[in-house]
Parts: C-alpha cells; structure tokens; sequence
C-alpha cells in the first residue's frame, strides 16, 4: 500500500478514537491522520469542526451518523477508490462502539480496502479502569433496551454471567436503568455509577446497588450527563462456585431439572445438593 506525504496509506480507512470530553486526550497519532486526510468521515460535522479548529485542523469533513450510514459509506469508498486516506470519528470515544460506524468499516472491508484503527479513549475501558472492581472479567452491553419489560428480559439473561457487567446510559433513562438494575439483579452487588468522564463536572460514585435508587434520587445533578454504570460480578452461590453456577445454567437451558444438576455435579465437582437448591432458586427467579 502506498502512503500519502502525510504518512498516511493511501486507499486506507482510519477508524480514529477523539476525546470523550478532555482535548489533552487525543494522541499525536489522532492529530497526524485528522490532518492528512482527505475527508473526515463524523457523525456530527459540527461537533467534529470544534474538536479541529481547537488543533488547527482544515481537512474537509461530511456527515456519517446511525440515519444515514448507508448512503455516506458510499461517498466514503468513492474516496477510498480514488487512492484517498479517510478518517472516520465519532462525537466522542471510539467509532463502532456503541456510536456510528461498524456498517461503513464492514462495507470498506468488503470493498477489498483496509480499515486501521487509531485507537485512544473508550467510555466504557476508562470506568473500568477506575471502578476499582477486581472481577477478572467484564462484559460491554453497551446500551440496554428503552422499554422495561425488554429491559428486565436482557437483565435476567445478564444476571447469571459470572463477569462484571458495563452499561451506557442516557441521562433521561437513568433513574429507571439503575431501578431495574436494582431489582434484578443480586442486591449485593456493587455498583459503580460513572458520570461525564474527562468533563468539567466528572463523577465516579461506588455504593451497593440496592441503594442506588435512593442515592440517584437524592440529588438531581447525579441524574445530569452521560453515564457508564459498572455492576460487579454476581456473588457466588454458597457451596457453588462461578464457574459451576454457569455450567449448571447452560444445562439448564437444555434438560430437565435433576439431570442438569446431576451432569453439572459431575462436571464441576460442585455438591449436587448446592447445585440443586440453585437451580430450585433459578427456576422460581424465572416463573
């Protein structure tokens, strides 16, 4: 692949990470291939043209957002069949991740064209890294449904994951995330409510999820800006193990009651006894 005075490849789509509010987190990386572009694919010009003109940055720039994705990968792979280098942003954080952007990658990809990432700030990674949480793993959902009864149904089949579970929330949706959070899921648990990471008015609160609902209410400024919501890892089953506890749920999608729990004895060495007053508690939390 040729590259461009710039340093640049030619014909390359560049997926580019840009601050999640804080300037001074753009990499030099970010500024170098904003700059040497042909064209900025963003999801909001405007928002994107602020973030330039802050670095002095005159590359031209054209509209990419979730309701117009199709028609504006098309201008992009004409660029791209030009021998041009093309950017792609988002408002904040990384494109693709729950924002704009995994259809026009896919249709680059499959043009035969190569998509680079340039990688920097990531809501979701930065909550996590300052949640203080020790679960060994994690699980990014992203933004749960809109509607509650849709909502508590991903909850539920969230409940038994033996990770962390991390979350986007909009601020006119957060009071009734955190109450289904609450209800669902084990009120152990602790959850970790991140508020405008990098902006002025930034906020990492940990307390136990049964009382979030109360704590949220309390004041209307912990309801105001973007959220991440991090939710620890479900607490073991006395006498069962997480690793067990997530065997005997797959089984128990597939056979009967006693047969699950008695293959599941069997494979994780867990008393049959625990297994089966867990299951007995699965099946309640189910009906």
């Amino acid at each position: 692949m040729k590259h461009q005075g710039s340093g640049l490849r030619t014909a390359a789509l560049y997926v580019v990470a840009t601050p999640l509010g804080n300037l001074g987190d753009i990499s030099a990386r970010a500024l170098e291939v904003l700059r040497g572009a042909a064209a900025i694919a963003c999801e909001d010009t405007r928002h994107t043209r602020r973030l330039l003109d802050h670095f002095g940055i005159r590359t031209e720039t054209f509209s990419l957002h979730e309701h117009n994705e199709a028609a504006a990968s098309e201008r992009l792979l004409r660029l791209l069949r030009e021998g041009r280098a093309v950017a792609l942003v988002s408002d904040a954080g990384t494109p693709a991740v729950s924002d704009p952007g995994a259809r026009a990658v896919a249709a680059v990809r499959a043009a035969g064209f190569d998509a680079i990432p340039v990688p920097g700030p990531n809501a979701a990674v930065a909550a996590l890294s300052a949640s203080g949480l020790a679960d060994p793993h994690f699980l990014f959902y992203g933004f749960l449904p809109t509607k509650e009864a849709a909502r508590r149904k991903a909850l539920a089949e969230l409940k038994p994951l033996p990770c962390a579970l991390v979350f986007y929330e909009a601020p006119h949706r957060i009071e009734e995330a955190v109450a289904d959070l609450a209800a669902v899921l084990e009120p152990g648990r602790t959850l970790v409510v991140a508020r405008e990471l990098t902006k002025l008015f930034e906020s990492i609160v940990s307390l136990p999820l049964a009382e979030a609902p109360a704590w949220l209410a309390a004041d209307a400024d912990r309801r105001r800006g973007e959220f991440v919501l991090v939710v620890s890892a479900p607490p073991p089953a006395e006498g069962v193990s997480a690793e067990a506890a997530r065997v005997l749920e797959l089984l128990l999608a597939e056979l009967p009651l006693k047969q699950a729990v008695k293959l599941a004895a069997e494979i994780s060495g867990a008393s049959k006894n625990a297994l089966y007053d867990l299951a007995l508690e699965k099946k309640k939390s189910q009906d």
